[in-house]
Order: C-alpha cells, then structure tokens, then sequence
C-alpha cells in the first residue's frame, strides 16, 4: 500500500505541472507570436523486486521472479512551433513571419531573444531620433545585433517581404534603410520559453541552432496570433483533472488499507 501511494503521489505531482503548463497556454490565447507548450507523459524509471526460492527453505513467495514495479508518470515538455493565424491590422509597423521556424532579434536585458511579434513602435531617443522598440520598449536588432535607430524626420515606414525596412519622410524621401535581425531556427527545442513570446537559447555556446534566414518571409500590416487552440487545451484540462483524481482517489485507499492494517490486534 505504501508503494501505491508513493506511486499516485509522484504521479499528481506531474499532473499538477501540466495543469500549470495549460493553464499558462490558456493565459496566452491572445499574446501575439506566442507558441503553446505541448506535455507528454513517460514512465518513471522501474524498481525489480527479486523473489528467489533459498535453498534451505521450502516455502517462498509466489511472486514471479524479477517483479517490476513502476514508480509513477514523468512530464515532459514540448514546445510546439507550428505557425499561427494571421490577423489583418493594416498597420505600417506591424508585421508577421509566414513561413515557420522564423524569429526577430529583440535586445531584453542586454541578450539576445527571439521573438514572432511584429508590433513594433518608435520610442524617442534622447539626441532627437527614433528608436525601433516592441510592445516592452525592448530593442529590434538589425542583421548585425546593432539596435535600429530612425531619423526624427521618419513619418512613413515600408518592411519588405525580404525584412528590409524603409523609412520615408514627409516628402516621400528616404530617412534610412536597414535589414530587420530576422534568423532561422536550425533545432526549434534549442530555443527556451523566457516570459510572453520571448524565446532564447537554451544553450548559448552552440551558435548552429540559430542562423540568419536566407529566405524571409514576413508580410507587412498583419499580426501572427499565437496557436493555443482552445477547445484542444480544455479537452487536456478535463483530463488532467480527472487523472489527478483518480490518483487522489488511489492514496486515499491506501490510507484507509494501512489504516485497517495498523487496527488489527
């Protein structure tokens, strides 16, 4: 009975860590460019319990020899990069990726992050111009990590399908041209959920995982949504809830069964 209850509790532990993972889907249904977490379940590792017959006993348990015994479920998590709906905002600093696996560069806390929002603003800067910025006022890199940086004299902006950004003035004259950060995710599980739809490298030093994109493909005025599909994610959530009362269900019994056990006299 021990076993049993040690079993269900490892295993509403995991249950747990999925509500949670659900629930943070469920809290980001509308975050622009967010990608929900997909969670799986694997087997514990198992623990064999040897029942041989002694020699100089006749008697010895029936159980088969070499029993294994499991020890409860383990979660695991995956992020799941598919592309999302695009939504029509006709904006001209807004913009989306088309084609997955794709990121823009943001500067969060002096590194590196990776994101599939493309509402963008221009902050002013204290000589006069304009920075490039997301929605956190956090810094849009061009190709070569440098913050983007507009004349003060900007009133119209152009992105390109190829992520080429062109600023023009009143006058319909150029007020500077740059190349948007945009790369290409080589291991799409080498990138790391950090907070909203910020992502970054799991592992720093393996420079391969992310390459600039040869092939941009983003459209201007429009909005990828995340790809959280609700109905799915409550489907999950029901039954989670059931797993975690069943497991609930099973030290209870256990309790009880030991409790039965420990009054007899």
């Amino acid at each position: 009975m021990l076993r049993s209850m040690i079993t269900a509790t490892n295993t509403m532990n995991q249950v747990q860590k999925q509500l949670d993972v659900i629930g943070h889907n469920l809290a980001n249904v509308d975050t622009q460019g967010f990608k929900r977490t997909q969670t799986t379940f694997g087997e514990m590792v198992r623990q064999q319990f040897d029942s041989k017959i002694a020699p100089e006993q006749d008697i010895s348990r029936k159980t088969v020899t070499g029993l294994r015994q499991g020890s409860g479920a383990q979660l695991m998590e995956n992020i799941v990069f598919s592309q999302g709906s695009i939504k029509k905002t006709g904006r001209d600093l807004d913009f989306s990726f088309t084609k997955p696996g794709q990121f823009l560069k943001i500067s969060a806390d002096g590194q590196v992050r990776y994101t599939r929002d493309g509402a963008l603003y221009l902050s002013n800067e204290a000589d006069g111009q304009l920075g490039l910025v997301n929605a956190n006022g956090q810094r849009v890199l061009d190709a070569n990590n440098n913050p983007i940086v507009l004349n003060q004299t900007a009133s119209t902006i152009k992105i390109n399908a190829d992520g080429t950004l062109t600023a023009l003035d009143a006058n319909g004259q150029p007020a500077g041209t740059f190349t948007l950060g945009i790369v290409q995710s080589n291991k799409p599980q080498a990138l790391t959920h950090m907070s909203g739809n910020l992502y970054a490298l799991a592992n720093p030093n393996d420079p391969a995982a992310v390459t600039d994109a040869e092939n941009a493909a983003i459209e201007q005025g429009a909005l990828e949504m995340s790809n959280v599909d609700i109905s799915k994610e409550m489907t999950e959530m029901l039954i989670s809830q059931r797993a975690y009362q069943l497991n609930a269900k099973s030290v209870t019994l256990g309790d009880q069964m030991l409790g039965l056990i420990n009054s007899v006299r």
